[in-house]
């Protein structure tokens, strides 16, 4: 599935190459009629009609490329957000249903040791961690846990 966006960069991308190699080809031939003249006054016709015009299709070749790229990769983007949407708004009536509901639903109140939090045993943050032991009460009462945002235990649970 591509967009109508990707198919307008792709013009562009092709104008900046042919401005690029338009303008190596000046360049080549105002060094060419440049390396064959003594004098600089018969050199400068060489420079003005050839080499200036070749330098300034070689920059406008690279701003064409760059901004070509650039919204080729902001189109890739939007298709890929328009994907994202598509399979989110399919999905949308089991994700409310589960938003609603927290992930973990245990009874036993497990921290980390060093750890600011208290979860659940089955909160995705401990869950099969060997490091994870049970709370202990007197960290609970003084405060220095703070609950788990994920699995948002209370302390009725324990």
């Amino acid at each position: 599935m591509r967009t109508a966006r990707l198919r307008t960069v792709h013009p562009v991308l092709w104008a900046g190459w042919a401005a690029l190699a338009a303008g190596a080809v000046l360049c080549v031939i105002g060094w060419y009629g440049i390396s064959g003249e003594r004098y600089a006054e018969r050199q400068l016709p060489y420079l003005a009609s050839c080499t200036v015009p070749g330098a300034a299709l070689i920059i406008a070749g690279s701003v064409l490329l760059t901004h070509g790229r650039n919204a080729l990769a902001a189109a890739r983007v939007e298709e890929l957000y328009g994907l994202l949407v598509a399979a989110e708004t399919a999905d949308g009536e089991d994700s409310a249903q589960a938003a609603a509901m927290p992930l973990a639903v245990s009874g036993d109140l497990l921290m980390v040791p060093g750890g600011t939090l208290w979860h659940r045993a089955d909160c995705p943050l401990v869950a099969g961690k060997v490091e994870a032991v049970p709370v202990d009460a007197k960290l609970l009462t003084g405060g220095e846990l703070g609950p788990c945002p994920i699995c948002e235990p209370s302390e009725e649970t324990d």
